[in-house]
C-alpha cells in the first residue's frame, strides 16, 4: 500500500568518500567515509564531514578513523553505523511512513566472497530490506554513460581513494579486468613520504591531499607552480614552513602513477582483439577523483597509444550508474548469488 513511499538507494561505499544516490532525485549524499569515535565509551561522536575536520586535532579520548581501507570493510560495526547514518541523511526530504530502501552497493572487481559478504550484511544492518552489490568499473560505465549493454568494447578506468578498477565491458558483463590496490591515498601517502624524505618534515594527510589537487600532474608541466606548507620538523620538533613546487609533487607520485598505467597495460593486452578495436574507436574512459589529476589523461594516452577522456562528471560516475542499477535490479539479484557461489 504505502510502497511508494520507499524510495531504492544507490550507494558508492568508497575509502574516501560515500556517495549516495536516491532515485529520481539523483546524487543527494557526498561525504568522506570517516567515522570519530570516543575510545572510552566506544560511542559515535561524529560522521563524515564532521569527523574528517578532527582527523589529526582530535584528543586522546577521541579517534577519527576510515572503516574502509583499500575499497572494503575493514571495522564492520562502524562501517555498518556509518551506511546507517548516510542512508538516514537520504532520507530526511522524505515524506511520511519512512521505509527499509533496497540499497545498491558497489564493490571492487576484485573482492571476495568473504568481502561480500561482509558489504552486504553491513548494509542490511543499517536498515536496508534487500543490500545487492555491483562492481564499480561496471557502475563507473553506466555512470559514464557507455553502451555497456551492447555487443561493442568499452573500457573504463575508475581512480578511487583505495583502489584503480581497470575493466572492459562489453553486453552487459565485464570481460576482462583488473584490482589494485593503488590510488588516491596511496598517491596521498607518496606526497607523504616525499617530503619526509627530502626535507625531513611531517606533514598530514589533508596537507598531502591539498598538495596533490593544487599542484599535483602525474607529467612534468611548464608552469612553474608552488605552495607553502606547514609541518613539524622531525630534526628540531618545532612548526616549519615550506615551499613545495609542483615539479616535486610530480616526482612523488611517479611510482603511483606508473602502476596505475600499468595496471591499464595488463588488461589491455588480456582483451579480445575486436574488443581491443572498439577501444581504439571510443577511448579509454577516467573516472573517479583520481581522473582528476591533472595530465593524467595525457600521459596514459602517450603510453597506450589510445584516445584517453575524462569522464563528464569523474567524481559521481559510479553513484550515478550504482543508482541507475536499480532499474535493472532483477539482473543484479541473480547475478549477486551466482557471484557469491562461483567464489566459494
Amino acid at each position: 500500500m504505502f510502497g511508494g513511499f520507499t524510495k531504492d538507494l544507490g550507494i558508492d561505499l568508497g575509502t574516501a568518500n560515500t556517495l549516495v544516490y536516491v532515485r529520481g532525485k539523483g546524487v543527494v549524499v557526498r561525504e568522506p567515509s570517516v567515522v570519530a569515535i570516543r575510545t572510552d565509551s566506544k560511542t559515535i561522536e561524529a560522521v563524515g564531514e564532521a569527523a574528517k575536520k578532527m582527523i589529526g586535532r582530535t584528543p586522546g579520548n577521541i579517534r577519527a578513523i576510515r572503516p574502509m581501507k583499500d575499497g572494503v570493510i575493514a571495522d564492520f560495526d562502524t562501517t555498518a553505523t556509518m551506511i546507517k547514518y548516510f542512508i538516514r541523511q537520504a532520507q530526511k526530504q522524505r515524506s511520511l511512513f519512512p521505509r527499509h530502501p533496497n540499497v545498491m552497493v558497489c564493490v571492487p572487481s576484485g573482492i571476495t566472497a568473504v568481502e561480500q559478504r561482509a558489504v552486504e550484511d553491513a548494509t542490511k544492518q543499517a536498515g536496508a530490506r534487500e543490500a545487492y552489490t555491483i562492481e564499480e568499473p561496471f557502475a563507473a560505465a553506466i555512470g559514464a554513460d557507455l553502451p555497456v549493454w551492447e555487443p561493442t568494447g568499452s573500457m573504463v578506468v575508475d581512480i578511487g581513494g583505495g583502489t584503480t578498477e581497470v575493466a572492459v565491458i562489453s553486453l552487459g558483463g565485464i570481460v576482462t579486468s583488473r584490482s589494485v590496490r593503488v590510488a588516491g591515498d596511496e598517491m596521498d601517502e607518496a606526497i607523504i613520504q616525499y617530503i619526509k624524505r627530502q626535507y625531513n618534515l611531517m606533514i598530514g594527510e589533508r596537507t598531502s591531499e591539498q598538495l596533490k589537487m593544487d599542484i599535483g600532474s602525474a607529467m612534468p608541466t611548464e608552469e612553474q607552480d608552488s605552495i607553502e606548507i606547514r609541518g613539524r620538523d622531525l630534526l628540531t620538533g618545532l612548526p616549519k614552513t615550506l615551499s613545495i613546487t609542483g615539479e616535486e609533487i610530480t616526482e612523488a607520485l611517479s611510482d603511483t602513477v606508473s602502476s596505475i598505467i600499468e595496471a591499464v597495460k595488463v588488461t589491455l593486452e588480456k582483451c579480445p582483439p575486436e574488443l581491443a578495436a572498439d577501444i581504439m574507436d571510443r577511448g579509454i574512459v577516467l573516472t573517479g577523483g583520481g581522473a582528476l589529476l591533472r595530465n593524467l589523461d595525457k600521459l596514459l594516452a602517450r603510453e597506450t597509444g589510445m584516445p584517453v577522456i575524462v569522464a563528464e562528471n569523474p567524481l559521481d560516475c559510479v553513484a550515478i550508474g550504482t543508482g541507475r542499477a536499480l532499474d535493472n535490479i532483477h539482473l543484479f539479484k541473480s547475478r549477486s548469488s551466482s557471484a557469491l557461489r562461483s567464489k566459494r
